[in-house]
């Protein structure tokens, strides 16, 4: 099937944002309908556009990539999550006999609360007007402090975070920029994240039980499985043998599953044993990945309902004038993604009735036997 270009991702500069007298973003998305208004945005659009340029840069690349000319925004994004991590030490949990949720981690967030705009401003003081549009997704990144609990969507403010900040070109339009953010910047907030919620005992937040993907995240396994996606030594398979080694995100993912779940990897993982027993490549792996995605968290109003949107990821429609004052040149000329070669029109159909994984597993991977569910994979093409 013929690729799909990925358009280059655009600037916005800080004089045309604030020109603009745009309000910081809010949440914005409360029925399902407003989830069909969002993905029309031209803040969705940004968003894909960024994921797709992020999935990209990683092909081939393994953890042991290395930048010895690490950008002052990179360096600066890490020197923030260092510090968050620095808090936990001094924010210890409280005796408590609660199973989720300790109440220390409420006096985390609320120091981050209160320290957010100064962090900011200490990272990036040439952007310090664009500020009140990145803060409420750093926010937001790292869990609910009501709920203390901790999903796909705190991820997906994170990695719009780091967008807002690629936009305004304090992170660098570029392929080693690119791989920065993967393999240095999201690697790091991960551990972080994987601290606050073992330190903390935080709740995962609308799990879809075990016919989900993952408790809590989801980008790790699409930028891992980009990154094995153009080898054939290594099969899809290979994460059913495990202690697997650090050298992609997909198996760090995978790894970090068996330190908090206990029992038969096909009983509380369903889905990702599916994947390895049913799905033939990585590229059908990672395109798949992508659709999950796009239809189980960004199209889920129980997970974007608490994004902030409007400001730098505009709340228009894309047919409208964006606030931008320049187009970076394309990376590498043009990106592209190849769209998964088994999604038919059903499974298209499927995804956008919340079918892929809230009651049966996704149209293009299948249990096995032994888990009770007849395979759907023998009838795909071959890749």
């Amino acid at each position: 099937m013929a690729s799909i270009p990925v358009p280059p991702l655009r600037h916005i500069s800080l004089e045309s944002l604030i020109a603009l007298q745009t309000q910081p973003p809010t949440s914005k998305i409360r029925t399902d309908a407003d989830v069909e208004v969002w993905k029309q945005t031209q803040g969705y659009s940004d968003y894909s556009h960024f994921l797709r340029w992020l999935n990209e840069a990683v092909v081939g690349c393994a953890m042991s990539w290395t930048n010895d000319n690490r950008s002052e925004g990179i360096r600066g994004v890490l020197d923030l999550l260092d510090q968050l991590d620095r808090w936990i030490d001094e924010i210890p949990p409280l005796p408590t006999a609660q199973r989720f949720g300790n109440l220390a981690f409420r006096t985390w967030g609320k120091r981050l609360e209160d320290r957010a705009d100064e962090l900011l401003k200490a990272m990036m003081p040439n952007l310090s007007a664009a500020v009140p549009y990145v803060r409420p997704y750093l926010l937001t990144s790292f869990g609910s402090f009501v709920r203390m609990d901790y999903g796909t969507g705190h991820e997906t403010s994170f990695a719009i975070f780091l967008l807002c900040l690629t936009l305004l070109r304090f992170l660098r339009f570029g392929p080693e920029e690119a791989k920065d953010i993967v393999l240095i910047v999201f690697v790091r907030y991960l551990r972080l994240c994987w601290r606050l919620q073992d330190v903390y005992r935080l709740e995962p937040a609308g799990s879809h039980g075990v016919w989900g993907l993952d408790d809590t995240h989801f980008l790790g396994y699409i930028f891992g499985s980009a990154q094995l996606r153009d080898q054939s030594e290594i099969p899809v398979s290979a994460i059913l043998h495990p202690p697997l080694p650090p050298t992609n995100l997909y198996f760090m993912s995978i790894m970090r599953i068996h330190e908090v779940k206990h029992g038969p990897f096909h009983e509380h993982s369903s889905q990702l044993y599916s994947i390895a027993t049913g799905v033939a490549t990585w590229k059908k792996v990672n395109s798949g990945l992508f659709k999950m995605y796009e239809a189980e968290v960004l199209g889920k109003r129980v997970v974007v309902q608490h994004l902030p949107l409007g400001g730098i990821l505009e709340w228009n429609d894309i047919s409208a004038p964006p606030i931008t004052t320049s187009v970076s040149p394309p990376h590498n000329n043009i990106l592209t993604s190849t769209p998964a070669p088994w999604v038919s029109g059903t499974a298209v159909n499927a995804a956008s009735n919340d079918t892929l994984m809230t009651t049966a597993p996704s149209s293009w991977s299948s249990p096995s036997a032994s888990i009770g569910r007849e395979g759907a994979i023998r009838n795909l093409p071959s890749p």
